[in-house]
C-alpha cells in the first residue's frame, strides 16, 4: 500500500491530461498569456498508463482524469480504455473524469464504452451573461448540452461542481441546487482556494461552507449524511432525499487528516497535495529507462514528504507556483 508517515493510505490518483482549457475562468486562469507546458514535456499515453499501473499495483482503486480540460486531449478515449483495463489487488480501478462538459456531446458515449464510470462537471452559474463573464466564453448552452449528454450516456452519479464566489454567483446557490435536484444530479459547492493564476485570492472575501449551508437552509431542509470517510465533500439530503447536496470546505474545515489523494501533472511531476511546494519527477525516470521499482520508490519518496495539512492558515503559507490548471484537480 502507498502509506505516508502519518498513516494515510493513498487509494486515489488524480492524473492531469493537459494544462490547456477551452474556458478562461477568472478564478483559475488569466484571459491571455498563459504559459502552456511545452508539448515535449507532456507524458505520452504509454507513460501515463505505466505510472498508473504501478500505482494500481500498490493499492490505488480510483483514477480521476483532470486538466486543464481533459477532453481536449485527442486520445482521451484511448487513455480511459487503457486505465480501465488495469488490474490490481482489488481489481480494476474506477475511472472518473472532471470536465467543463463542452466536448461531452461528442464524447460521452465513447467514453462510457471505454470504461469511464462517472463524471464531475463544473458549472458555476445558470445565467448566460454571468457564465460569459466568469469563463470569458459564451458557452453556457454547450455546457448544458454536455450535461444532458452525460445523462443520456448513463453516467451515475452526475456531480455538478460550483465554486461559490462572493458578489459573483453566491446569489445562485439555491437555483443551482434546484436545477440539480430536478434532474437527479448532485450539486456540490467548493470554497474558493488560493490556486488562481493571478494570486488574487483573499480569505476575507471567500464564501465559507457555513455560509453556503445557511443560505441553502433558507430554501431546503438539509439532513447531514454521516460517514464521509476520505471523500472531500460533506453531504446533506435535500428535503428528505433522495437528492443530496455536497459542500467541500477545503479552507474553513480542511479534511487533510483523511486525505487519500496524490496528483500527477501532465508533465510527469508527482504532487502529494494541491498546495505542495515540491514535486517528484517521474518523467525523467520513465525517459531514462527506469524500472517499475524505481517508479514505486519515487512515489513513496513523494508521499514520505507529505505534510499533515495544507497550511493555508499558517502565516508562512505560500501559494503554489503552478496555477490550478497546471496542477490538475
Amino acid at each position: 500500500m502507498l502509506v505516508d508517515r502519518f498513516g494515510r493510505v493513498h487509494r486515489d490518483l488524480r492524473i492531469s491530461l493537459t494544462d490547456r482549457c477551452s474556458l478562461r475562468c477568472t478564478y483559475c486562469m488569466p484571459a491571455e498569456g498563459v504559459p502552456w507546458l511545452p508539448g515535449s514535456t507532456l507524458l505520452t499515453t504509454a507513460e501515463l498508463v505505466r505510472i498508473a499501473s504501478v500505482a494500481v499495483a500498490h493499492g490505488v482503486t480510483e483514477i480521476r482524469l483532470t486538466g486543464g480540460e481533459p477532453l481536449l486531449r485527442p486520445d482521451v478515449v484511448d487513455v480511459v480504455a487503457a486505465m480501465a483495463a488495469l488490474d490490481g489487488p482489488e481489481g480494476s480501478p474506477e475511472i472518473s473524469l472532471t470536465t467543463n462538459a463542452l466536448r461531452l456531446p461528442a464524447l460521452a458515449a465513447p467514453l462510457a464504452d471505454a470504461g469511464l464510470a462517472r463524471v464531475n462537471i463544473s458549472i458555476d452559474t445558470l445565467q448566460r451573461e454571468r457564465f460569459r463573464d466568469l469563463t470569458r466564453r459564451d458557452r453556457l448552452t454547450d455546457t448544458l448540452a454536455g450535461i444532458a449528454a452525460a445523462d443520456a450516456a448513463g453516467f451515475r452519479p452526475i456531480k455538478l461542481n460550483a465554486v461559490a464566489m462572493r458578489g459573483v454567483n453566491d446569489d445562485e446557490l439555491v437555483d443551482l441546487v434546484r436545477y440539480a435536484v430536478d434532474r437527479g444530479y448532485e450539486m456540490r459547492f467548493i470554497e474558493q482556494m488560493p490556486l488562481d493564476a493571478g494570486h488574487t485570492w483573499a480569505r476575507r472575501t471567500m464564501v465559507t461552507g457555513t455560509e453556503i449551508l445557511e443560505r441553502l437552509a433558507e430554501a431546503f431542509t438539509l439532513t447531514e449524511i454521516p460517514g464521509r470517510g476520505s471523500a472531500p465533500a460533506e453531504r446533506w439530503l435535500v428535503d428528505g432525499g433522495p437528492s443530496t447536496v455536497g459542500v467541500i470546505r477545503s479552507v474553513s474545515a480542511p479534511f487533510c487528516g483523511a486525505c487519500d489523494r496524490v496528483r500527477l501533472t501532465a508533465d510527469g511531476q508527482l504532487r502529494s497535495c494541491l498546495f505542495a511546494r515540491t514535486e517528484t519527477d517521474l518523467r525523467t525516470i520513465l525517459r531514462e529507462g527506469g524500472t517499475d521499482e524505481e517508479l514505486e520508490a519515487a512515489i513513496r519518496t513523494c508521499l514520505a514528504g507529505k505534510q499533515p495539512g495544507h497550511g493555508i492558515d499558517d502565516p508562512t503559507f505560500l501559494q503554489p507556483d503552478r496555477p490550478m490548471s497546471a496542477i490538475g484537480g
